[in-house]
């Protein structure tokens, strides 16, 4: 009975000790609760201002590096400018002393002076340009619309080419350039009395030195200039592409006309230096220093007849014709003549120059097949004579 008693006593013992224990455990495992949920929210409530300082903190360096490479860019860009300006510099300065070099002997002949300054290379590419003169500019409001929607179908044609509308102070200028080491032809130029006749001049002139096509302003192109070089034939193998003017199919051509065959000038493609161009050139420096010294500059300049002779289309055919038949500049061995283009109605190669039918540079407006094959229309040409004074 006493054991029972004691044993009871040690239970009551250990509830006794044991229940306030397990009250404190309680106590303290609810307050490490709240405190570790109040550190979590105070952990979740800063979490966005952290980002954001992470982010601003971001962005700073962004803009920083852009900053940096921005003045990069920029070091580069003016460092490959500079280079452009000195390497531009240093070739206006090679060019100088290199027509230093070609200046003639002074004892030169004038024909030996241009062949020495604009030399001559069939092998050599036809240059991609479109020469074109007129008094304004091709914006000014003086040029007829038409005239303006030619000049730009021109360069939408052939917009891998250089097209330059030069005005007659331009052209003055030009000339004086290009042929700053031959005065005579600077002088020829200066004392021609008319605009035809300077527009002329100027067309065979820039020609020689520069090459490529020249076109009147009233002509109007039909295909691009690439086009006009038939398939079988290389390119190497032409020195120069002309048209034919007049074809003459009466007896009275004479009435018009300086040749019974003429060739035109209003559309001509050649590469710079072609003998035919340099005599060309040669002769109209030659006729009109004549011309002033007899006095002779202002007779007869309303007759068309007159400028055909002196720098148009008259003096041009018998330059050809007479390149035609020099054997040692154009390597043909039989007599050429008016007949061997009578009424050809494809392009053909004479020497190395490149003749096409009469409707080739003067496409008529009508679609008959008995006015010649279309695939050969390459541009047409109004004859407006907007260049009479």
């Amino acid at each position: 009975m006493m054991a029972r008693r004691i044993k009871a006593n040690h239970w009551k013992r250990y509830v006794f000790f044991a229940i306030p224990l397990l009250i404190a455990g309680l106590f303290l495992l609810r307050f490490v609760s709240l405190s570790n949920s109040k550190d979590l929210q105070t952990v979740l409530q800063s979490l966005p201002t952290e980002l954001r300082s992470t982010l601003d903190l971001s962005r700073t360096k962004e803009d920083e590096m852009m900053g940096h490479f921005e003045r990069f860019m920029e070091e580069v860009v003016r460092k490959q400018e500079d280079q452009i300006r000195r390497l531009d510099r240093e070739r206006k300065a090679l060019e100088k002393k290199l027509q230093e070099l070609k200046r003639p002997a002074s004892h030169s002949t004038l024909r030996e002076r241009l062949a020495a300054v604009h030399e001559y290379g069939t092998t050599k590419k036809f240059p991609a340009y479109v020469w074109q003169t007129w008094m304004y500019s091709g914006a000014d409001s003086r040029m007829d619309s038409r005239l303006r929607d030619y000049e730009q179908a021109w360069g939408k044609k052939n917009p891998g080419f250089v097209h330059e509308i030069v005005n007659d102070d331009t052209a003055k200028a030009l000339v004086h350039y290009l042929y700053a080491s031959i005065p005579e032809v600077i002088e020829a130029y200066n004392v021609l009395p008319s605009k035809i006749l300077r527009a002329d001049f100027f067309k065979y002139l820039i020609l020689l030195a520069r090459g490529g096509v020249y076109a009147d302003i009233d002509t109007n192109p039909h295909q691009p200039v690439p086009n006009w070089i038939p398939e079988n034939v290389p390119p190497t193998k032409i020195g120069m592409i002309i048209g034919i003017e007049n074809d003459a199919k009466t007896r009275d051509w004479r009435s018009n006309y300086i040749r019974r065959l003429q060739f035109a000038t209003w559309v001509i493609q050649a590469k710079p230096g072609h003998p035919v161009i340099r005599e060309v050139v040669a002769k109209i420096t030659e006729e009109t220093l004549k011309r002033k010294a007899n006095g002779e500059l202002n007779s007869n300049l309303r007759d068309d007849k007159n400028i055909m002779s002196w720098t148009g289309s008259g003096a041009w055919t018998d330059v050809v014709f007479t390149y035609f038949n020099d054997y040692v500049q154009s390597g043909i061995l039989q007599k050429i003549t008016w007949k061997e283009f009578h009424k050809i109605t494809r392009p053909k190669l004479v020497g190395d120059i490149l003749v096409l039918p009469q409707f080739s540079f003067n496409a008529p407006a009508s679609q008959d097949p008995s006015a010649g094959d279309k695939n050969f229309y390459y541009a047409s040409h109004e004859g407006m004579k907007s260049w009479k004074e």
